[in-house]
């Protein structure tokens, strides 16, 4: 019975994303939201609320401490599709509930519209191909699930920057970046959106570069020391990092320690450092 759960929890989850991508697609895709009108001050609070609670339920479900103490009850294989299914549960909460509205900051028109549209789609196609050379499979949870599935391990994620990852350090950050801020037409509600989220996706960026340098010490440091975080960062933690500025290893440790709230990875029961890559 429990390999039967197993089973349909899997093929459920990603049935859910499935539904889920789209429903994000319709939901951004330029244009004013259904519920059209003016919106109350309740309604802007409402809407960011919403975009604020995927913000703090997805940070905390990446923190590598999170994880460390919801495994052991969860189980490793399915720790990928449980994340994958509570975002999608977010995501679906934040559509559902969201106000909208019809007052708009600003409107672009002709061959400008044209453009901003035709980048929105770009990044959609640049988010599925910076998710494919990360690992989709472990993104979504697809491949420890189906390994488990098969009773197999699952595969470690290896770390060789390719494609895209040769230029900057978050192509998936940015073509996120893409999806809500290439529109013609900026309306208020979908201005708060952006205002939650785009602080949120740099923020991230910084918190990712984190646990990487925690797990894979100098190799990602020297990786960061040829590769830019976004194209265009002159300076700061998303820029290159040149290998003057680096700390020492066990200051580092200390430092990745202090900002994922785990220490170094031991034992069966460690945290893997997979997780660092999502």
């Amino acid at each position: 019975m429990r390999r039967v759960i197993g089973i349909l929890f899997g093929v459920a989850t990603h049935l859910v994303f499935a539904a889920t991508v789209w429903r994000l697609f319709l939901f951004l895709k330029p244009g004013v939201h259904p519920a059209c009108g003016t919106l109350s001050a309740g309604s802007l609070w409402t809407d960011l609320a919403l975009a604020g609670q995927f913000v703090v339920v997805h940070s905390a479900l990446l923190h590598p401490a999170v994880r460390h103490r919801l495994e052991p009850y969860i189980g490793s294989a399915f720790y990928g599709c449980f994340f994958c299914l509570t975002t999608c549960a977010q995501l679906w909460l934040a559509i559902a509930l969201w106000r909208g509205g019809s007052q708009t900051l600003w409107q672009s028109r002709g061959p400008a519209a044209a453009a901003l549209e035709a980048g929105f789609y770009g990044s959609w196609i640049a988010l599925f191909y910076s998710l494919w050379l990360n690992g989709l499979g472990h993104q979504t949870g697809w491949t420890p699930w189906w390994h488990w599935l098969r009773r197999r391990p699952a595969p470690r994620r290896q770390f060789a920057p390719r494609g895209a990852y040769r230029w900057l350090r978050h192509p998936v950050y940015l073509s996120f970046l893409g999806l809500i801020w290439l529109r013609p037409a900026m309306t208020l509600d979908h201005a708060i959106l952006t205002s939650v989220w785009t602080p949120y996706i740099f923020i991230g960026s910084v918190l990712k570069d984190q646990r990487m340098v925690f797990h894979l010490g100098d190799r990602y440091r020297d990786y960061q020391s040829r590769v830019t975080g976004y194209v265009g960062m002159p300076a700061g933690p998303l820029a290159r990092i040149p290998r003057a500025q680096r700390i020492p290893a066990p200051q580092a440790a200390r430092g990745a320690t202090a900002v994922v709230g785990v220490g170094p990875p031991s034992g069966a029961g460690a945290l893997k450092a997979d997780h660092a890559f999502s």
